[in-house]
């Protein structure tokens, strides 16, 4: 280690230690080096010197100055100094306050500075505070209203609550957010997001060195602004305060949140979009809520010349045929407007051999580029094709019932529309200019792959025949009317019964079971001996689309905590499905229902039930080809067998969703009391609906009543259960909530540790709550659970803790909207629409 260096350190701890009383100031003639940070006052967030890239990567190693979330494990900066100039030198470089009380980093050894706050300050008693707001100040020690300058004036890439985005009239500042290069350069990006400079009251996200935007809020209208109605009047709002500002001194747009414990990344990133993320505890990365524009591909330019960009798919950006990735270092970043390269140089008509001249690539349905030229005078696919080739800058071209367009150049923002895609009008087939070799070289692979599969096709061809005659004489003598559903490929296992001998098999549908929202359940046999439950299904509409629900997901799935599908009648009009006998029928018969005669469910099979239940949902999100959401989890639902394992059953509402998505936007559907929230604010729902419902089963489950009523005169039933539990779990007082026909013969530990994980599943938001597969570990112990918060809407709805035990009751006028609109749309109702159904 140098002199200097040894110097530099001594003289580092002796100015930190005289400051460290102040652990989130910087004092005048203090510096602040090395690993040392500067820490809010609450904790949230730290300023100090980071390095951004790896020893192990091959990107340049650099040091930045810059504040970041002090509690979240992953480092995420929220604002930068000196982005565009890195720090080369990190163990000679400081941040300190100079003898004219200006804020620098300064290189020690070569006396040069390398970034600075630029204040026009003379005094030189200030004093730099880091705040619990994540604003880095610089003010005067006697003063502190007297603010010099602030890191929340000169915004990098993230929104945090409390800073204003918008124009300082007086000034003519204009604090906007920039997108950053990449995760390793942190200079200034391609994209910024900013108020409208024309004057409207929109923020819109532009290129950085354009006016045209590629996205826009929509004018801000008192509450809200349009483009982003869902995430400002859905479950955000009771978590966020909004706040617009347009007078003659400035015109500003501001949010803050309730309390300091959320953990909330407003951010522009490096792709173009502003995306809301939170940090939830022990995850290992943020989740993000929504971004603007929704999907990755209209934000302009986002993949560079020379590529198509597709949604919903990655990588989603590509190089076309015949080019290669310019600079692959900035791909690995996620930085592609660098776009792609030609592998090989087009000829343009030097050469007279016709064999090497251009030809042209057909890319199909993808939106073309919007700064093509239309030759009005090409009136055919040929007559364009020439026009192109004749000039050199052509690079392709497109015709269609529009006409002949050609462009010149680059081709910037050609997007991949999937084909089956009847609705957009904005999908042709682009013609891309390519060297004869590229083409030809295509032409043989392709040829390849086409005999490969031809010899594929006739052979499969010849074996599925064998097999579809196998099959033919198997299910030859099977009468189906013609009216029977297509069932799924999975589901040819079930049997197709006759009407006549299900009629039999219950004595003409004797001996009824129960009875739901689209048909009844009767009691059967099949050869005398095998117990069966038969649905009969009523109402040629509804009980249709249960049925086809039904078949498609308990018809093609096997676990033993779901109900067993044994067949199906489709004759004529009559739709019964077929199931496995249970004989301890359903949950609540145990639960609620005062003159059963069944076996007392003691705390052990409780929990046996909890645990079957949620890893059969576990299976139904996670483990199925498509994720499967229920979409009406309650204790009606859930059968028990002779041993009382769990079976979950009533397929009729369930949701499909492919792989590649993870949320879906639907009607309404379920049963007041188990209902998420997200159901309620019309936004899209994903598997953590049925999560919440599981929540408020387990807490039935453990206290023997219902959540939304008391069944008892205990002076507990004055607040609505949930919210009880959510708050004697912060006091460590559960046990008096334990049902109280078990006596007290329970595990406190497990009691205990059942309710927090019901309290987590039944939080207002959708990324608080766990995934099944979470609960599972949770309730089987191999993963710690910590106290959960009070749902906040659950304490919205069940009103004053004194008044009657109503659970809907309100008290302020924004909540007599929600909950009207709760009780008015969310009672037991199976809500599907119409084309829903029949996609």
């Amino acid at each position: 280690m140098s002199l200097v260096a040894i110097l530099l350190g001594i003289l580092l701890s002796s100015h930190l230690s005289a400051c460290g009383a102040a652990m989130d100031t910087l004092a005048s003639g203090e510096v602040l080096a090395g690993n040392n940070t500067i820490i809010s006052s609450n904790g949230k967030f730290a300023l100090g010197f980071f390095q951004t890239g790896s020893k192990s990567s091959q990107h340049t190693l650099n040091w930045y100055l810059g504040i970041w979330f002090n509690k979240v494990p992953k480092l995420t900066p929220v604002w930068v100094a000196n982005g565009d100039i890195p720090i080369i030198d990190p163990a000679s470089s400081v941040l300190t306050i100079t003898g004219e009380g200006s804020l620098v980093i300064l290189n020690q050894t070569t006396k040069s500075t390398i970034w600075s706050a630029q204040t026009n300050v003379t005094a030189n008693n200030t004093i730099a505070v880091l705040l619990n707001s994540g604003n880095f100040i610089l003010r005067s020690s006697s003063n502190a209203s007297s603010v010099l300058w602030q890191s929340f004036d000169y915004p990098t890439d993230t929104f945090l609550p409390g800073m204003k985005l918008g124009w300082d009239k007086v000034t003519g500042l204009n604090r906007r957010l920039v997108s950053r290069k990449n995760s390793v350069d942190l200079a200034p990006g391609n994209y910024i997001s900013q108020l409208d400079p024309n004057g409207k009251d929109q923020f819109i996200h532009t290129l950085l060195e354009s006016s045209i935007a590629y996205w826009s809020s929509g004018v801000w209208n008192g509450q809200y602004f349009p483009s982003i109605l869902p995430e400002m009047t859905g479950n955000e709002k009771y978590y966020t305060t909004f706040t617009f500002v347009n007078n003659d001194q400035e015109t500003y747009f501001t949010y803050d949140l309730p309390g300091e414990s959320f953990v909330y990344n407003l951010v522009m990133d490096v792709s173009g979009r502003t995306k809301s993320l939170i940090w939830v505890e022990g995850s290992v990365g943020w989740r993000m809520v929504y971004a603007q524009p929704t999907l990755q591909c209209d934000v302009f330019a986002v993949c560079g010349p020379f590529t198509t960009c597709t949604d919903h798919t990655l990588p989603f950006c590509n190089c076309m045929k015949g080019f290669s990735i310019r600079s692959p270092n900035d791909w690995e970043l996620e930085d592609h407007t660098g776009g792609c390269k030609r592998n090989t140089p087009l000829d343009c008509g030097i050469s007279k051999n016709i064999s090497v001249q251009d030809m042209f690539h057909p890319i199909a349905c993808v939106g073309l580029p919007k700064n093509g030229s239309n030759i009005e005078h090409a009136k055919s696919v040929g007559r364009c094709a020439q026009v192109c080739l004749g000039n050199c800058t052509c690079t392709a071209y497109s015709y269609d019932n529009n006409g002949c367009f050609v462009w010149h150049g680059e081709l910037i923002d050609v997007v991949q529309k999937q084909c089956n895609d009847s609705i957009n009008s904005n999908r042709a087939t682009l013609y891309l200019r390519l060297a004869t070799s590229e083409v030809q070289m295509s032409l043989e692979i392709n040829n390849r792959r086409s005999l490969i599969i031809g010899v594929a096709v006739g052979a499969s061809f010849l074996f599925f025949s064998l097999l579809f005659l196998f099959f033919l004489l198997i299910i030859r003598r099977r009468r189906l009317s013609a009216q029977a559903i297509t069932l799924h490929e999975g589901s040819v296992g079930i049997t197709s019964f006759r009407y006549l001998d299900l009629q039999r098999a219950t004595k003409n549908f004797s001996e009824k079971l129960g009875a739901g929202g689209f048909g009844s359940v009767f009691k059967g046999f099949l050869n005398d001996s095998c117990a069966i439950a038969v649905k009969r299904l009523d109402g040629a509409c509804q009980g249709e689309k249960q049925f086809r629900a039904e078949v498609r997901s308990i018809g093609v799935i096997q676990h033993i905590n779901l109900v067993k599908l044994i067949g199906f009648c489709t004759e004529g009009d009559s739709r019964l499905l077929v199931y496995e006998h249970m004989q301890n029928r359903s949950l609540d018969s145990h639960l609620f229902q005062s003159n059963h005669t069944e076996m007392e469910l003691t705390w052990t099979i409780r929990y046996q039930i909890a645990l079957g239940v949620a890893r059969g949902l576990a299976y139904l999100h996670d483990s199925c080809q498509d994720c499967i959401i229920h979409c009406d989890i309650k204790p009606e639902n859930i059968l028990l067998d002779a041993s009382f394992v769990p079976k979950i059953a009533d397929f009729g509402m369930a949701k499909f969703l492919g792989r590649d998505f993870s949320r879906v936007l639907t009607t309404m559907r379920g049963t007041i009391g188990y209902l998420a929230p997200e159901w309620i604010s019309g936004t899209i729902i994903t598997a953590k609906v049925d999560v919440y419902s599981y929540g408020m089963i387990l807490l039935e489950l453990i206290s023997g009543r219902r959540n939304s009523g008391g069944n008892s005169a205990s002076d507990i039933d004055d607040v609505y259960f949930p919210v009880l539990v959510a708050n004697k779990l912060q006091k460590g007082d559960v046990g008096s909530l334990v049902d109280q026909n078990l006596r007290g013969d329970v595990s406190l530990n497990q009691v205990e540790r059942a309710f927090k994980v019901a309290c987590w599943c039944i939080q207002d938001h959708e990324f608080h709550r766990p995934k099944m597969a979470e609960v599972v570990q949770y309730l089987e112990g191999f993963v710690e659970v910590d106290i959960p918060p009070v749902p906040r809407f659950l304490q919205a709805i069940a009103g004053n803790p004194h008044s009657e035990s109503n659970p809907y009751v309100d008290k302020t006028s924004e909540e007599v909207v929600i909950l009207q609109d709760f009780q008015g749309h969310a009672s037991h109702h199976e809500a599907h629409s119409s084309q829903e159904d029949q996609s």
